[in-house]
């Protein structure tokens, strides 16, 4: 039976599709699962490090049952979501003789909740993980790293705002904007499902890893094309810090574990009602205090901390692209929310000041994902497409340092029928080889810098650069053509074809100009997102 997994930064939803019924179902995980009020069982993306020499671990609802998470523990983990991959990781604790990173404690939960799956369902194959639109390369390679361990057969990848889209059923030929704001990030998708004669659910982009059955059945699929899109690293734990620091400086309550999820419960309550109490207690001093806050208090705070600055920016660059494809707000047929904090009714407010509420979607903001990204495993062809561009480094003589020159294309369908081709020179006299660094670009836009105050994971906005991940900067794999006469400036001496392979791996040949040899035939150089 297929799961899909949709590990979230404050929670974790976990699906099934239920071969009686056709129909993708919500699990509950004994111990790790809660449900509270209407909300479906979620796991609370939460781990406590019992013993981390062992890997001796609590997760999810078992850490807020036993009270883990209301002290400051070392060993309690929560937001760990957003370090994964992270360039910086702050300030981690050695733990029981060991170095503790993000990467590990998000293995160690997924390790929890999968281990409690296999023992719900021994026989589970097939994992489908959904992944945010802005990830770059180091957070797959961790997932796919995370999950070599297990005793899973097949384990696929499908990005966020795609499986939303299969989640809510929307038809075919829709352009959609996907609204996907979580307890970590916004992401925004403008997606379009193409129309197929047989009538099939549609499928977007799908990023495959391992082993992988594309068309199982034979059944042609309608296929999803991202049209544009933009993250900001902003989410639902980014609210609940601001609160807690409002209730510091308003009321003079500590900033603590208990005081953030105090902040969780109030911004969860104003989702539902106008106005949400909840009750501290002092151990120490024995006394209590009120929290209170209403919507229009934690609106004026969202502003105050550039809240809605950030998501204008987020929707302009998306409203932007999407005018390079010819498209204008008034051609998007529907607008889907997805994620805990687009429950937000200021949130919704903003959706609709540039879309009209009949366009609006925001009945499933949990399950949609989970339940969406089910849809790859029921035997569909997929259409697949690069989701970040790709470049190569030069150096820029004018502004003296290094620049980048794309070579492929976000968007760009793969397998490619035709290469693109770089014709290259030497630099010096009796160069022996030449070399190319290969990058994963990120949008010429506004970036975000995710950083420590203290224990505190935290985001600020920065401008200007675009974001570049090298992706084979090492002294073996940036060599390319050893030069054979060695090469002298002045003359164009190697001709460089690149193509994207059906695993998505960049491979390239090489063809020495001068002497009209091939140097480097159909080479795998790295394996893309």
């Amino acid at each position: 039976m297929p799961y899909a997994i949709d590990f979230g930064t404050s929670n974790t939803v976990i699906a099934r599709w239920n071969a009686a019924t056709q129909q993708p179902e919500t699990v509950v995980l004994d111990r790790l699962s809660l449900q509270l009020g209407g909300n479906p069982p979620l796991v609370p993306s939460l781990l406590y490090i019992e013993d981390a020499a062992t890997g001796k671990t609590l997760a999810g609802q078992t850490v807020r049952d036993r009270g883990l998470d209301l002290s400051r523990d070392p060993r309690f983990f929560r937001n760990f979501k957003r370090g994964v991959g992270a360039e910086i990781q702050g300030f981690l604790p050695d733990l029981d003789g060991r170095s503790v990173s993000f990467e590990q404690v998000g293995e160690w939960f997924l390790a929890q909740v999968i281990g409690q799956l296999q023992h719900t369902d021994p026989d589970l194959e097939t994992l489908v993980f959904t992944v945010p639109v802005d990830s770059f390369e180091a957070y797959r390679l961790w997932l796919a790293q995370a999950c070599e361990s297990l005793n899973v057969q097949q384990v696929r990848m499908l990005d966020e705002p795609t499986a939303a889209a299969l989640g809510y059923g929307l038809a075919g030929g829709s352009t959609l904007l996907v609204v996907d704001f979580g307890g970590g990030t916004l992401d925004l998708s403008l997606v379009r499902l193409e129309k197929s004669l047989s009538g099939a659910k549609p499928l977007g982009v799908l990023l495959k890893w391992g082993q992988k059955t594309l068309t199982e059945s034979g059944q042609k699929s309608k296929t999803a094309r991202v049209l544009a899109k933009a993250g900001q690293n902003l989410g639902g734990a980014d609210i609940d810090n601001w609160l807690a620091d409002h209730f510091a400086t308003e009321q003079g309550l500590p900033v603590s574990s208990l005081t953030l999820r105090l902040a969780e419960r109030l911004k969860i309550q104003l989702s539902e009602q106008p106005e949400a109490t909840e009750a501290y207690f002092n151990d120490e001093t024995l006394e209590s205090v009120e929290l209170h806050l209403s919507r229009d208090r934690l609106q004026e705070i969202l502003q105050a901390n550039g809240f809605f600055d950030r998501l204008d920016d987020a929707m302009s660059q998306v409203l932007q692209q999407a005018r390079r494809e010819g498209l204008e707000s008034g051609d998007i047929d529907a607008v889907l929310l997805v994620g805990g904090t687009a429950q937000i009714p200021a949130v919704q407010a903003w959706v609709r000041q540039y879309f009209p509420a009949d366009k609006i979607r925001s009945e499933k903001p949990f399950e949609a994902i989970a339940h969406g990204a089910l849809q790859i495993a029921q035997g569909v062809e997929v259409k697949d497409y690069l989701y970040h561009s790709y470049g190569v480094r030069y150096w820029d003589r004018r502004n003296r340092r290094h620049g980048w020159h794309p070579i492929i294309r976000e968007g760009q369908p793969y397998p490619m029928e035709k290469p693109v081709e770089l014709t290259l020179g030497a630099s010096m006299d009796n160069q022996p080889s030449i070399e190319l660094i290969i990058g994963e670009l990120g949008a010429d836009t506004t970036t975000t810098e995710v950083f420590f105050e203290g224990d505190r994971l935290v985001t600020r906005v920065t401008g200007g650069t675009a974001q570049v991940k090298p992706l084979n900067d090492t002294d073996r794999a940036r060599s390319i053509a050893r030069l054979d006469p060695p090469g002298a400036p002045g003359s164009d001496r190697i001709k460089v074809q690149f193509w994207v392979d059906g695993d998505r791996f960049l491979r390239i040949t090489v063809d020495d100009l001068l002497t009209n040899r091939t140097l480097t035939e159909n080479q795998a150089v790295v394996q893309l997102s």
